[in-house]
């Protein structure tokens, strides 16, 4: 009996050591994803002391608009957006330290307050006195934040689907519990396991690519980007926004997809009611990023919000 229980674990064993290795993902080789992703050598600088991937685009002398990434995601969910504004903006967007081709924060440290004094480093780097600034998701959260710390450097701000306020799981204080799953990720992470959460930020999942995929999965597999993610998860604590919003005088665009299965667009209310200024357009069919979903239709009421 004892040999045939023996026998059974080592099969089993066998089994799962080999579902093991189908599933490790390891990390990818950062020149080989520099080759891919990176547009020129220049983009990568030096700020607060991380090594920031950016881009810098449009005339100099133009207004200056800061687009900001969700989590998981890079600088290149804005580049229908990016192409779209550069003839009449400065458009600076940069992947957020930990994501992207951008390197994780030395100190591991992803809170909101270094995200503000990591975006305040950026102006600061470019001699920007006043900016709109741009956020979507994690982004938007980040930018009202940001116009609530530094008023006189915020000229207008557009939220796309902001995060920020509480949900069912995710309260006011506390930072969320990150279950074993997640964790797991940093040594599987499958493409095709990936696919349906991104999947589940559009509205309609079959105009996701699977170039699109490719490029959340690759850059997910840059050097320290999983821990980076977790890390970020574990020190995401939210706090009331109101007095945050309620003291945000400037001119505020929310946009929203109709279709936004993470981020309800009712969530639009809340901060229609704490924001002094500001307008709500809601996007019909599409979801949570809808600058990369359908870029030349999210970019329309952007472009009338911010005028000639």
């Amino acid at each position: 009996m004892i040999r045939v229980v023996i026998w059974g674990l080592s099969i089993l064993g066998v089994s799962l050591f080999g579902l093991a290795l189908w599933l490790y993902t390891p990390d990818r080789p950062r020149a080989a994803l520099e080759a891919a992703y990176l547009g020129a050598p220049s983009d990568l600088v030096d700020i607060a002391g991380v090594r920031l991937h950016l881009r810098d685009e449009g005339p100099r002398d133009a207004p200056v608009i800061v687009l900001l990434h969700g989590v998981g995601s890079s600088l290149h969910t804005f580049d229908g957006w990016a192409e779209g504004l550069a003839t009449t903006h400065r458009v600076i967007r940069y992947d957020m330290p930990g994501a992207g081709l951008s390197g994780p924060d030395p100190d591991r440290n992803y809170s909101d307050a270094q995200g503000v004094a990591q975006l305040l480093a950026v102006l600061d780097h470019f001699g920007i006195n006043r900016a709109t600034i741009a956020g979507n998701s994690i982004g938007g959260r980040l930018a009202w934040r940001f116009a609530a710390a530094h008023p006189d450097r915020v000229e207008r701000l557009v939220l796309i689907s902001p995060d920020g306020y509480a949900s069912p799981g995710f309260d006011y204080g506390k930072p969320p519990s990150v279950p074993f799953v997640l964790e797991a990720m940093k040594y599987a992470l499958p493409k095709w396991a990936l696919r349906p959460n991104i999947a589940a930020a559009y509205a309609d999942p079959g105009s996701l690519s699977d170039a699109v995929v490719e490029r959340y999965h690759a850059l997910l597999l840059a050097p320290g980007n999983r821990q980076a993610m977790l890390d970020r998860m574990r020190q995401t604590v939210l706090v009331p926004p109101e007095p945050f919003l309620q003291g945000i005088t400037v001119p505020v665009l929310l946009l929203w997809g109709e279709k936004d299965a993470m981020i309800p667009v009712a969530n639009a209310q809340d901060y229609l009611a704490n924001l002094p200024d500001a307008r709500l357009v809601v996007l019909p069919d599409l979801g949570h990023v809808p600058q990369e979903e359908a870029p030349a239709i999210s970019l329309q009421p952007v472009l009338a919000f911010l005028g000639p």
